[in-house]
């Protein structure tokens, strides 16, 4: 489905050099889902916006369905099949919940209803709302995501999709992920939550912008879990939550 061959990304301010992302390859496979994890900084969603084409890379290639779409925009990524759902969701003046959805299911036959239902919105109350400040954090989190299924697209990238929204919508958010999946399509989660980490296929995580872990679910995980190590793999100050909380 996807390739990342050697993926570099440096951003350059006031004559300094920020390397961002160092030499990452990964192959995500056709029916998978997987989690990209680890400390604030560490390039996850730096990454991710690689894939959608929000940053180019500085070095390798991005190879989707084996086409090189390394030069490919925003646009024609979406066109072949690419969405993402943004940590923080955009507000467009002038655009109402159901125009966003409409956009988005032009790529695909869910009805309008549908994956607002599926994310606990009423149809009736939030179609006709206007896409701006009226709108909580949450609302526009749930929306976002809720657009994601509208589009249906064969690569999923959601990150960090549990940020701003509450318990509730959350428990029923990672039961949405998990049961909208396609096992012809691939999706990709931006997240630290240890109900995410334990539903998907593969974990990988980042550190300083590199790959450090890589592998099934049932091998990475208990490497991470706090009641074996931190998750920057430090040693940890008694009270102190591994990743949520770590003083790195």
């Amino acid at each position: 489905m996807l390739e990342l061959k050697e993926i570099g990304l440096k951003f350059f301010s006031d004559e300094k050099e920020n390397t961002v992302l160092d030499g990452i390859s990964i192959t995500f496979e056709t029916g998978k889902i997987y989690a990209l994890t680890g400390p604030n900084g560490s390039g996850k969603s730096s990454l991710a916006r690689v894939i959608m084409g929000i940053h180019r890379p500085t070095a390798g290639q991005v190879i989707y369905k084996g086409a090189d779409i390394t030069a490919l925009g925003i646009a024609e990524r979406s066109r072949r099949g690419i969405g993402y759902a943004f940590q923080h969701p955009a507000r467009f003046k002038g655009l109402r919940v159901a125009d966003i959805l409409e956009i988005a299911r032009r790529r695909s036959d869910n009805h309008q209803c549908q994956p607002l239902q599926q994310i606990g919105l009423c149809p009736d109350e939030y179609l006709d709302r206007p896409l701006d400040s009226s709108l909580s954090g949450g609302e526009s989190k749930r929306i976002e995501v809720a657009t994601l299924l509208a589009q249906d697209p064969d690569l999923r990238i959601f990150d960090e999709p549990e940020a701003g929204i509450d318990l509730w919508s959350f428990e029923q958010l990672v039961e949405v992920i998990s049961t909208t999946h396609r096992s012809d399509a691939s999706t990709i989660v931006i997240s630290h939550q240890e109900k995410i980490l334990n539903m998907v296929d593969e974990i990988i995580l980042l550190e300083d912008g590199a790959v450090t872990l890589h592998g099934s679910r049932e091998e990475v995980w208990p490497l991470i879990d706090e009641s074996t190590r931190c998750i920057c793999r430090r040693d940890c100050p008694k009270g102190v939550t591994p990743y949520v909380d770590c003083p790195r």
